[in-house]
């Protein structure tokens, strides 16, 4: 997130609206392509501190199945039907283990083997009986359509009309016609205060900005979902206004983010813009009465980096839809090349806050991982052997990504193409790195009390994020070298963002039986609509609680949560929390271990 939020002093409490308590009402609207979420979305009360905990959105039938239930004196579980009572499964809960994150001493009941789709309770003697869940197939379906529409609830530079909102209309703001280049932006083809048009995009999160590192991570993230499951998306209808062109419509999605970063190069020497932003956050508006002026700020070499990397991938991907976009496939390859060279040629540009912006920074000093996760997608999509000498992958580890480290997102592209790739590609090696972070993320997911491979330093600002990324790895090594503990290792994390957590929400707006109602993003803050818009990822638990909140509840690191306007730094929304999200249902879906 926007790391100069810490310092952002506007009292948002001064400007919340009043929103309905208790339960979450839709205005009538009944679907998620009109604007709202399908399936469970009712909120009520929450249940009894250290009640069971379970995904609140269930399971598909060929799912692990894992259940928090609080520690006491039964050993045993069993799975009932909720209409009947009959008992359907049983079985033994694990031992008693403490998770230091919450302080929470759980038991796991597993009961993987119940398939046949229908509702369910889980019952433990001596416990309340736990909340209702599904087994079905497509499980995920609706939230991974909402996941997306997301990214359509926050485009730049346009009306959303009911048609294809809802009850979420709004006129257009923030064209982006008109945007001056800030003074640490100017060159001699384009001086400070000269103008150029970068309409488009998406807000980066619950601001009205537009960054190009954070759209790096996000955009690739969305692509790379489409590359790992074609089949999934190529059925799928979102409803938005390019639906039906031709093109799948998580495609069409992506293009206007990728129309924007294409207009924040710039043509005269292929550099690229760090971001484009106002001078200030604005209040808690909405988008058409932000009026204040916008400005690109800065050329950067992380810029250059992502933006190679992103247009490398995307011209390989809108390849195969030349008809309906014709030269647009060979023209984000030939920007991807001019953002390589501007950055072998400034090699150590780096990010810093002009005094008079006061927005985002996403700074980076240590670009070794955009440069190889940039040689790794041209070498990919060119063919080139000299892009993958330049990645100089023996040297190139591997962790779990972030905004401002990347490097992994060039192994995850190189498995995927890993049988088309030259001999110039070390494949024991691309094996050897995503087995190695994998196998790291199961050992952490066994030695768990919650069954999960978050740890302490994970729950910093983006905590889902972090989970939903782990995931996405996790998926990724699985699709490499099929090894079945990834799937369950991945399927525990979205469990977790869904309801089997210390606090008990399903951390997706819209989503499940207890979710957030007051996400910090200005659209759902300002349209007078009670509740969040629907599919966003709330950042959720943040030790550090930055933005000194009055709610938080607790200090431990995973109950470090508010479902407050007001905390920024565990219930604010951003892209590159949604787009792994979009990534891991849609994986869950299609890969049956």
């Amino acid at each position: 997130m926007p790391n100069s939020y810490i310092n952002f002093t506007l009292s948002i409490s001064l400007m919340r609206k009043i929103k309905a308590l208790g339960v979450l009402f839709f205005l009538g609207c009944t679907s998620v392509l009109s604007g709202c979420a399908t399936g469970p979305v009712l909120q009520v009360s929450a249940p009894a501190p250290n009640g069971i905990r379970v995904n609140q959105l269930g399971y598909n039938p060929w799912a692990q199945k894992l259940a928090v239930v609080p520690a006491g004196a039964a050993t045993k579980f069993r799975v009932v039907k909720t209409d009947s009572q009959e008992v359907v499964f049983g079985g033994d809960l694990s031992p008693t283990k403490t998770w230091a994150e919450a302080q929470d001493a759980v038991r796991l009941a597993d009961f993987s083997p119940l398939r046949a789709p229908g509702n369910y309770r889980l019952v433990v003697d001596g416990q309340p009986a736990g909340p209702d869940f599904t087994v079905r197939v497509g499980a995920y379906d609706d939230l991974n359509t909402a996941a997306i529409r997301a990214f359509y609830f926050n485009r730049a530079s346009t009306a959303l009309p009911e048609s294809t909102a809802g009850v979420y209309q709004r006129p257009a703001g923030h064209a982006d016609t008109q945007v001056k280049i800030h003074s640490s932006a100017a060159s001699s083809g384009r001086p400070a205060g000269s103008l150029i048009a970068a309409p488009k995009g998406w807000y980066d999160a619950g601001d009205y900005n537009k960054y190009i590192v954070n759209s790096g991570i996000s955009t690739y993230t969305l692509l790379a979902a489409y590359e790992s499951f074609p089949a999934y998306f190529k059925q799928q209808h979102l409803n938005i206004p390019e639906s039906g062109n031709g093109v799948p419509d998580l495609l069409n999605e992506v293009k206007w983010n990728l129309d924007w970063m294409l207009a924040m190069q710039d043509p005269n020497d292929g550099g690229v813009y760090h971001k484009l932003t106002s001078q200030r956050f604005s209040a808690f508006a909405m988008p058409a009465t932000d009026t204040a002026e916008r400005y690109v700020v800065m050329k950067t070499t992380a810029a250059a980096l992502d933006f190679a990397a992103v247009m490398a991938t995307a011209s390989r991907v809108y390849g195969a839809y030349e008809t309906v976009y014709p030269g647009l496939s060979a023209r984000m390859l030939t920007a991807a090349k001019n953002a390589w060279a501007w950055a072998q040629a400034n090699p150590r540009v780096f990010y810093k806050q002009p005094t008079d912006i006061h927005t985002g920074e996403y700074s980076d000093s240590e670009v070794a991982d955009e440069f190889a996760w940039a040689a790794a997608e041209l070498y990919i999509t060119t063919r080139d052997d000299r892009y993958y000498l330049a990645m100089d992958a023996p040297r190139v580890t591997i962790d779990v990504p972030s905004w401002a480290v990347v490097k992994s997102l060039a192994w995850v592209s190189l498995a995927r193409h890993i049988n088309a790739l030259t001999p110039a590609a070390d494949k024991k090696l691309i094996h050897s790195r995503l087995n190695e972070l994998a196998a790291g993320l199961v050992a952490k997911k066994a030695a768990s009390a919650y069954g999960v491979s978050l740890v302490a330093s994970d729950f910093e600002w983006g905590s889902n994020g972090n989970a939903m990324n782990q995931a996405f790895m996790l998926l990724a090594a699985y699709q490499l070298d099929h090894d079945a503990e990834y799937v369950r290792a991945a399927q525990s994390l979205l469990d977790y963002v869904l309801g089997r957590n210390p606090l008990d929400y399903s951390f997706v707006s819209g989503f499940g039986r207890k979710f957030p109602q007051h996400l910090h993003h200005r659209p759902s803050g300002a349209d007078g609509i009670a509740g969040s818009l629907p599919g966003f990822l709330a950042g959720g638990a943040n030790a550090g609680q930055q933005d000194k909140c009055s709610g938080y509840s607790s200090r431990l690191p995973a109950r470090s949560y508010v479902d407050d306007e007001c905390s920024f730094a565990s219930n604010e929304v951003a892209i590159n929390w949604n787009a792994p999200l979009v990534y891991v249902t849609a994986g869950l879906q299609v890969l049956a271990p």
